[in-house]
């Protein structure tokens, strides 16, 4: 192996972020994109579909903790829940730490990612095995056109909108999303980066607008996306992320995380202004 092999990721014409390789574990084509898993010097094994990361293990459990935590400690009792995309298995994973979860069903369109991370990052894939996962390898926009089952909360754990994910950012899908939620059902989406795709963060908050009567927009940090600060759209029938939020039940609930916690939970919601400002009108965080 070559001892100076860096791979680098350009996520746009002048934007670029660089990470020393040890090792290449695996390479492969799908039918829907490239996959990658390369060992890291300082973030250990590292997941990217497109030549964009996905997943690296020092810093996997700040998203996932997240997108899967937070609506499930603000729904009063999350027993279905559904995950789109999440190939990886980290969002699954923490899903079914929750006791009140009964199932789990992980649509992820390509088997190529779920079978390489199953064998090169068993830290976010080594769930997938448990029973209480129902994993099907298919189109996550097809699955909730015809599905007729509801679901408490649905987690869009999705890649950017390009390639295969691009129809998990329109509205179609969202109407389909909305029709097989419980009447008090929660969705939460990989919301993208304020700093560099605020334009998909408009356009993903107009369409949730257009279908949900309260959107909101929250945060969290990571070190592998670019400018670090990344967010979440959260959209609901009901039930209000702050103010139905009960931190007791974090407590309660004897779970340890690595980064959500019930602080975490409410400051997550709070914005810098210059977001605010830029969604103005397609939030109700204030």
């Amino acid at each position: 192996m070559h001892s100076d092999l860096w791979v680098e990721e350009k996520f746009s014409d002048f934007l670029g972020l660089r990470f020393k390789v040890e090792n290449v574990l695996f390479s492969g084509k799908s039918d829907f994109q490239t996959v990658d898993i390369v060992d890291t010097k300082g973030h250990g094994k590292m997941l990217l579909n497109d030549g964009l990361i996905m997943v690296t293990e020092r810093d996997e459990f700040a998203y996932h903790d997240m997108i899967s935590h937070l609506p499930l400690f603000v729904h009063p009792n999350p027993k279905n829940v559904l995950v789109i995309g999440g190939g990886d298995g980290g969002t699954a994973r923490e899903v079914i730490r929750h006791s009140k979860v009964e199932k789990c069903t992980m649509v992820e369109i390509d088997a190529m990612v779920v079978d390489a991370c199953k064998e090169h990052i068993p830290q976010t894939a080594s769930a997938l095995e448990n029973p209480k996962i129902n994993l099907i390898i298919g189109d996550g926009v097809e699955f909730v056109k015809n599905t007729k089952e509801k679901f408490d909360v649905i987690i869009v754990d999705s890649t950017d909108p390009i390639g295969p994910a691009q129809p998990l950012f329109g509205e179609a899908f969202y109407q389909d999303v909305f029709n097989c939620l419980t009447d008090d059902g929660i969705v939460v989406s990989q919301g993208e980066s304020s700093w560099y795709a605020m334009d998909i963060q408009q356009s993903l908050l107009s369409v949730l607008n257009n279908v949900f009567d309260q959107c909101f927009l929250y945060s969290f940090s990571n070190l592998t996306y670019p400018g670090g600060l990344w967010s979440f759209t959260f959209a609901t029938k009901k039930h209000h992320p702050i103010n139905d939020f009960n931190p007791q039940r974090v407590i309660d609930s004897g779970l340890d995380f690595d980064y959500y916690n019930h602080q975490l939970h409410t400051a997550a919601f709070a914005l810098p202004t210059f977001v605010k400002k830029e969604l103005k009108g397609l939030i109700q965080n204030d």
